[in-house]
């Protein structure tokens, strides 16, 4: 198994928060949904903190 570190920023105005919840768009199901894409594994991202609906986020760590 292998860990990954990722560091992102984002403008949350579209988005439901970070953590996935069915049927909203949000910051963590997108993020896994690009990297599922791009590798053909499903992931689970584990993040440093959460934000809520709106919300913008600077250098918050997660890890797959």
């Amino acid at each position: 198994m292998r860990n990954i570190k990722l560091t992102i920023e984002y403008d949350g105005k579209d988005f439901n928060g970070w953590q996935k919840q069915p049927s909203k768009l949000n910051i963590q199901g997108e993020i896994e949904r690009a990297i599922g894409e791009l590798t053909g594994e499903e992931i689970t991202l584990i993040a440093s903190g959460r934000t809520d609906a709106g919300v913008h986020a600077l250098r918050t760590s997660c890890k797959f």
